[in-house]
């Protein structure tokens, strides 16, 4: 079995995937735990035990771990977990000898999140012609990924919550609120929970509405926009707003990593 680590801002993200014989990828569990580049590869170890205990799964059954950070503080404790408890070096995602394998077509290709790299190769495996990838995070991430799986650039935008801890945190009487999608389509509040629901989410629409027009004006192919991130389902609801809602699009995209590096382990092995 692999397990798969998506360290973000907010979250680390454990999945356990299931190899099947015909290389089908197919996760079988998935926890979070929040993000502190404090917690030792032993704090790691005593939760994540303990859930692959409830889950039937054997830990000598782990055979392969990858990692995927965009907090350096915390892939050290992450690549002792692998070493100490699952007697593995970890694959470290856009680190020899798991190099990214795409054209970066930026400016600073080394400064390109390894969450957003991740998401174009998986995005580029799955569906074909050109891509935007919408990615709602700590941050919100706008990513072209032309057919030939390029990553060309992209926006980076405030979160959502993070949007709401700022209107809350710098005003004197806004209460804190619950992100959730509005029960009605109105835009004209009658309290003030409400008026700020619609600032927030239905500003929110209007930015990536407006955002994935000039993004496929500028590509000027027609493009097929996949949504992934926690708060994705939020704006599912949109028409049109997205093609592909995949939650998984970033731990399919380590998947597929992982099993790259061995089949051709597996190459140079038969060749040696």
């Amino acid at each position: 079995m692999l397990l798969a680590i998506d360290a973000g801002n907010t979250n680390v993200v454990f999945a356990l995937f299931d190899i099947t014989p015909d290389a089908e990828r197919r996760v079988m569990a998935r926890w979070r735990i929040a993000t502190d580049p404090r917690r030792t590869a032993d704090q790691y170890a005593v939760w994540l035990m303990q859930l692959l205990d409830i889950q039937g799964v054997a830990r000598d059954a782990v055979s392969q771990i990858i990692i995927a950070t965009v907090v350096p503080r915390a892939l050290h404790n992450l690549q002792q977990l692998a070493v100490q408890y699952f007697n593995l070096t970890a694959l470290v995602a856009g680190q020899s000898p798991v190099d990214w394998d795409m054209d970066i077509d930026v400016d600073e290709p080394r400064s390109l999140g390894a969450d957003r790299a991740v998401n174009a190769i998986a995005a580029h495996a799955k569906y074909p012609g050109d891509l935007i990838i919408v990615d709602f995070g700590t941050a919100t991430t706008i990513d072209a990924v032309d057919f030939n799986g390029a990553y060309k650039g992209g926006i980076i935008a405030p979160g959502i919550n993070l949007s709401l801890d700022a209107l809350v945190g710098n005003t004197a009487k806004l209460p804190r609120i619950a992100i959730t999608t509005p029960e009605s389509d109105s835009v004209i509040g009658r309290n003030t929970e409400d008026q700020m629901l619609i600032g927030i989410y239905w500003g929110y629409v209007a930015m990536i509405e407006g955002l994935l027009g000039r993004m496929r004006a500028q590509i000027g192919r027609p493009a097929k926009v996949v949504a992934t991130g926690g708060l994705a389902v939020l704006f599912d609801r949109i028409p049109g707003l997205f093609d592909i809602v995949d939650a998984d699009l970033t731990l399919d995209g380590l998947a597929l990593m992982a099993s790259r590096w061995a089949d051709r382990s597996a190459k140079d092995s038969g060749r040696g």
